[in-house]
């Protein structure tokens, strides 16, 4: 059974840093698309990290460029969000997710898999 396992989330100051980890479980992450997305109160789910399982580089939303960082693990079959500078407007629950379908977007309906979600609190 594919299983993706989040932790990491938490309260923090305007422009502290995070660190999200995802464990994969019952399958190889480095056969998968990865990504990470996140969802405010009231808003759409929105993609903010994607990788392709045979890519290099990362996609970011606007939102997220230079601050966020996305990595995989593949000996610890896990994936990583490194969030520095934060702001309030980070405030959301974050889900990592896998997909096997070929050149997936970096839109939600594309991704099969999904961890629980971790809240992320970004306040003074």
């Amino acid at each position: 059974q594919l299983q993706l396992v989040e932790s990491g989330g938490g309260l923090v100051q305007p422009g502290g840093s995070l660190r999200l980890s995802c464990a994969a479980s019952g399958f190889m992450l480095d056969h998968y698309n990865i990504a990470w997305f996140r969802q405010a109160p009231g808003k759409e789910r929105e993609g903010i990290s994607c990788l392709r399982k045979d890519g290099d580089n990362p996609f970011y939303s606007e939102s997220v460029k230079g601050r966020f960082t996305l990595a995989r693990d593949n000996a610890q079959n896990t994936m990583y969000l490194q969030m520095n500078n934060l702001n309030p407007e980070d405030t959301a629950v974050y889900y990592c997710a896998v997909t096997s379908r070929i050149q997936p977007m970096c839109v939600h309906w594309w991704y099969e898999t999904w961890g629980q979600g971790t809240q992320v609190t970004v306040s003074s």
